[in-house]
């Protein structure tokens, strides 16, 4: 086995899973129910989105070095971390590794990238940053994960995607524990 950057890390516990709200009428969800008719939208309609949706889509992801943990149980992210921007149509979110010196750093903003491009609609523009001071590479981290060629690049790498789909495998899990 590999050596582990973080052999002991701290694991915070969870809310349980994520809360059904109510939609204000004539807004749509980021999730539309199977059952749901979404014909009567116009292409003017947007869905709004707040930083708990979008905390929601990224919480369990599993950490690429624990693969019994999720992102949110290690306190990678959190909904504080995340600024939506309408105005803008801009998802900013910054996470925090476990330890300065960590390695799966690009790993898991991939990860996160990759989860939110999925997602949330097109006419987002997604940034995905390091907490400011949380590791010891963190410029040259975020300008790979906020390059398009390298990002797209990094996509391309079967062993590099094949990695980054053994983090999201528990994407559905929204909240629950990884281990049900």
């Amino acid at each position: 086995m590999a050596e582990l950057f973080n052999a002991n890390p701290i694991v915070i516990s969870t809310g349980t899973a994520s809360q059904q709200r109510k939609v204000p009428s004539g807004k749509r969800s980021l999730w539309v129910d199977e059952n749901e008719d979404d014909s009567g939208l116009g292409s003017e309609d947007e869905e709004l989105i707040d930083s708990d949706e979008v905390f929601d889509l990224i919480r369990s992801i599993t950490d690429p070095e624990h693969s019994t943990m999720t992102l949110e149980q290690l306190a990678v992210v959190s909904a504080p971390q995340i600024d939506i921007s309408h105005e803008r149509n801009r998802v900013l979110v910054e996470f925090t590794p476990t330890v300065p010196h960590c390695g799966m750093s690009t790993l898991i903003g991939l990860a996160i990238r990759v989860r939110l491009l999925r997602s949330l609609p097109p006419r987002f523009k997604i940034d995905i940053k390091l907490k400011p001071g949380s590791h010891q590479s963190e410029s040259s981290v975020n300008k790979q994960l906020n390059d398009k060629e390298r990002v797209a690049a990094a996509l391309e790498n079967p062993a590099l995607v094949e990695a980054l789909e053994g983090c999201l495998v528990s994407a559905g899990k929204r909240g629950r524990p990884l281990l049900d």
